[in-house]
This record gives structure tokens, C-alpha cells and sequence, in this order.
């Protein structure tokens, strides 16, 4: 491929419910989520929890994170309803894989950095350090988000308050409302560009998080194996239940059924309302772009 190739991006996914109304975008929460390689965009009407639409992006010939920002720009710019200064609220998920869960009783905000250093190791002549706090499961979650990045999504909202977050923050947030959870320790993945995202939580209280890069498949039953055994997790009885870019037909999905007995895709949020082609997604797509919506 050229060097001089062409910067833009294609749509991999558009899903926009009849009920979307321009003209009530002042109850209408924006989620934008940027990756490397891609974003996302998910409207949730916040009055009846009804999801109005969701894009997918992927980002082309995307070498450097100046060339990320223009395509990021090239989005915004050439989209109907993304600027407009009338959504009621927007936030903004980054993918990043410099993170740390710190207990709220021992977290001092002044030293946010410091508690990510030990875990990553943070440019801070790109990177800033920001933290969310789980009310849920009384953690505070720290993460790196560059700069311009950020900068960039502010500009278009100059008025509005820009919750940000990372998408590990929203996937904790969804996974410990997904209403099939039971009184039993259960495991949940989200496969994504690379990254294997790993949770387990047992009556709706967060027990383990963390993150992995897959290089071949089976790693996937390697960190999913390791995970089960530091959380004495049982393969015989315990349920997996996975998201993301699989399906279920998928080698690493049928790998893992060889030694997981109760692994399953995971359905749609039951937090959202969802209508007509939205409805008609696969089940298991999109569950970390659903959940910005409930992250305050």
C-alpha cells in the first residue's frame, strides 16, 4: 500500500430507529466511542430508554495519532447530527489499555497519576490521566486518554460538559447491571480488535477485571483458563458469556465449548429499549458502546 494513500474511513455498521427525531436532541444522549482503529457512535433516548441509533466506524491507512484525529475530524464534520450543540448530554468512551481500579476508600485524586504509574506507564507529554468512579462496586477507576484526542471532541461541544470515560469503565458498568446475572460467580468476555476484556462478578458486585492482547486463537482458552483459576471458577458448571467481534459458529468460540461447558454470546443489554432494525443487530455486538449510556 502506498504511503500516500488516501485518510478516511467506512462504515461498517449504521442502525438509526424510525423514532429519531432531530428535533429532540435536547433529550437525547450522545455516547461516542474512539478507538485505534475505529468508532463507535450509540443515541439513547434518556425519557424512555429507548437506544435510536448506532454507527460504526472503521478508520483507513490510520498510521499515527495525528492521522486518527483527522479522521476523527473527517467524522464529525461530514455528519448530519454529531456537532450539533442541542444533545442533551455527550460522552465520550476512549479505548486505552493503561488503566488501574483503586478501592474509593484509599483514593486521593490529587495522586491519580501516581496510582496509574504503577500500572502503566503513561506519556504525559500525549497522555492525561483521568478516573471514574464506580458507585457500584466502590472503585475508582484511572485511565490514560491523549490529549489531543480529547481536545479535539471538546471543541465540538465548546458548551456542553463532556463526560469522559474509558471503555473498560462502561463494560464494568454494564456487565454489573446485565440482568442475567445469578447468586453464582460468573465470567464475562468482550472479544474486541485484539483485546480480550475479562470480568467476573457474582451477585452484581465486580470480583475481577482485566484486559488481554490475543495474538492466535488460542490464547483466548489460555487467559480465559488463568482468569477461572485465580477466581476458582469451574469450567464444568460455571457460565461464560462472551461479546463482540465473534459469532457463534467462530473457532475460538467451538475451542472453548471443548473446555468450558456453559459458554454462550450475550444478548442485548435489558437497561435499553430496542426497536426495529436496532433490534435486529446481533445480540452480542455493541454491548460496551450500549453501556456509555450508563456511566454518570
Amino acid at each position: 500500500m502506498s504511503s500516500t494513500a488516501t485518510l478516511g474511513y467506512a462504515i461498517a455498521k449504521k442502525a438509526i430507529s424510525e423514532r429519531f427525531d432531530p428535533e429532540k436532541r435536547s433529550i437525547y444522549t450522545l455516547a461516542i466511542q474512539i478507538g485505534i482503529t475505529d468508532m463507535q457512535l450509540c443515541v439513547v433516548n434518556r425519557q424512555t430508554g429507548r437506544c435510536l441509533s448506532i454507527e460504526d466506524f472503521r478508520f483507513e491507512n490510520v498510521r499515527t495519532i495525528n492521522n486518527r484525529l483527522e479522521v476523527v475530524k473527517q467524522i464529525f464534520e461530514r455528519h448530519p447530527h454529531l456537532a450539533r450543540q442541542d444533545w442533551g448530554t455527550v460522552k465520550l468512551s476512549v479505548k486505552t489499555h493503561k488503566y488501574a481500579l483503586v478501592p474509593a476508600s484509599v483514593f486521593l485524586s490529587e495522586h491519580t497519576s501516581d496510582y496509574l504509574s504503577l500500572n502503566a506507564e503513561v506519556n504525559t507529554r500525549i497522555e492525561e490521566t483521568h478516573y471514574y468512579r464506580h458507585i457500584s462496586c466502590n472503585a475508582i477507576h484511572l485511565f490514560a486518554a491523549d490529549k489531543k484526542l480529547v481536545e479535539t471532541v471538546r471543541a465540538y461541544f465548546p458548551k456542553k460538559h463532556i463526560e469522559l470515560v474509558s471503555q473498560a469503565c462502561a463494560l464494568i458498568e454494564g456487565t454489573l447491571q446485565y440482568d442475567d446475572h445469578s447468586v453464582e460467580k460468573s465470567m464475562f468476555c468482550l472479544v474486541d480488535k485484539g483485546i480480550l476484556h475479562v470480568l467476573v462478578s457474582q451477585n452484581q458486585k465486580l470480583i475481577f477485571y482485566n484486559q488481554f492482547a490475543v495474538r492466535k486463537p488460542e490464547d483466548y482458552l489460555k487467559y480465559i483458563m488463568l482468569v477461572m483459576q485465580e477466581t476458582k471458577l469451574n469450567p464444568k458448571n460455571s457460565n461464560v458469556v462472551m461479546w463482540g467481534g465473534l459469532n457463534a459458529d467462530s473457532g475460538v468460540i467451538n475451542t472453548l465449548k471443548k473446555y468450558i461447558r456453559n459458554i454462550s454470546l450475550g444478548t442485548k443489554p435489558k437497561f435499553l429499549r430496542f426497536e426495529g432494525e436496532l433490534d435486529r443487530l446481533p445480540d452480542h455486538k455493541y454491548f460496551d458502546a450500549y453501556s456509555i449510556f450508563l456511566c454518570e
